[in-house]
């Protein structure tokens, strides 16, 4: 009981006395708890309910829904970026150490508002998924894509919680902007094959999110060697940790998506030409028994009239 009693003292210590006060009365963040149910429903709902509601149903056809939500999300992402830039990294932030701005000053309250509409948008990329079931799209509900979806909102909320601006924000501040490409790209697939000339770029989107992701290790870990700020690194393995991971995850996603599909496309063509060139040499050698070694048709008697075959012993 001690043991027990201990740890929700010290749980009760970390919510109310170490979080910032600016943000506790604040939609959601009184305890993660709402923010872990909300992350496990979506799971169960895209990996077991909806496959489950979609069983006997054919897809639905959400193409106009999708261009509309595409484009909401480009416009939010935009504001993000634009609020998260100029409130903080655009205008006086450090960009190797920036400690937050506790203070209640005009540029530190756009920079919590502004982590709280992140972590918010967070619950808005579930339909990304969402719309993936009902359309039985289930080849891209995968693993990367429900564990980058379903574990985010968790992530951004101690951010909220406990360090709403300063160094963390740089997050946010890269993943905002790859969100208004990647939403853009998401858009314009969703208008038509007519728009496919123009989507020759999709394998560079997977290498933008994986150049974020290095960004964000590298900007996160720096502090490891130099925290002239005194930033708390609880946050920089956190932020660093989340960069690794997703770094690898897309990684592997662009391996099987690109490399390994490129290679095997190779092998296929290369099996294709090996078996049409099987059928010419067949071909040419079918014809070449036309013709004896001097260039002449070959004789076949079974072909030839009895006046025919007689004339040709004679001449021979």
């Amino acid at each position: 009981m001690n043991i027990a009693h201990k740890i929700y003292l010290g749980w009760q210590d970390l919510m109310n006395n170490k979080s910032d006060p600016r943000t506790t009365n604040w939609f959601l963040m009184s305890s993660p708890l709402p923010t872990i149910m909300i992350c496990l429903s979506y799971v169960y709902i895209v990996k077991v309910a909806g496959p489950k509601f979609m069983e006997n149903r054919k897809p639905f056809k959400l193409r106009k829904f999708i261009i509309i939500y595409n484009f909401l999300q480009v416009l939010f992402s935009a504001y993000l970026f634009y609020e998260v830039a100029f409130s903080g990294w655009f205008s006086h932030y450090n960009w190797r150490c920036q400690p937050v701005d506790r203070s209640l000053s005009e540029s530190a309250i756009r920079m919590i508002y502004v982590s709280w509409w992140y972590y918010f948008s967070k619950f808005t990329e579930f339909f990304d998924t969402f719309f993936f079931v009902l359309r039985k799209r289930y080849d891209q509900v995968s693993t990367l894509h429900v564990i980058h979806h379903g574990i985010m909102p968790f992530s951004v909320w101690w951010g909220v919680k406990f360090m709403p601006g300063g160094h963390s924000t740089f997050f946010g501040f890269l993943n905002t902007f790859v969100h208004i490409v990647m939403y853009t790209y998401y858009m314009l697939a969703a208008i038509g094959p007519q728009m496919q000339k123009y989507l020759w770029w999709k394998k560079y989107l997977t290498l933008l999110q994986m150049a974020q992701f290095v960004g964000i290790m590298v900007h996160a870990f720096q502090l490891f060697f130099s925290n002239p700020c005194n930033y708390p690194m609880s946050f920089a393995y956190w932020i660093g940790g989340h960069g690794v991971l997703f770094f690898f995850l897309f990684k592997n996603f662009y391996k099987q998506a690109y490399t390994v599909k490129n290679k095997r496309k190779a092998d296929e063509d290369i099996n294709a030409n090996s078996m049409s060139n099987e059928k010419t040499e067949s071909c040419d050698s079918k014809q070449m028994s036309k013709f004896d070694l001097n260039g002449n048709h070959a004789f076949d008697a079974n072909h030839m009239s009895n006046g025919d075959a007689l004339r040709n012993r004679i001449t021979t």
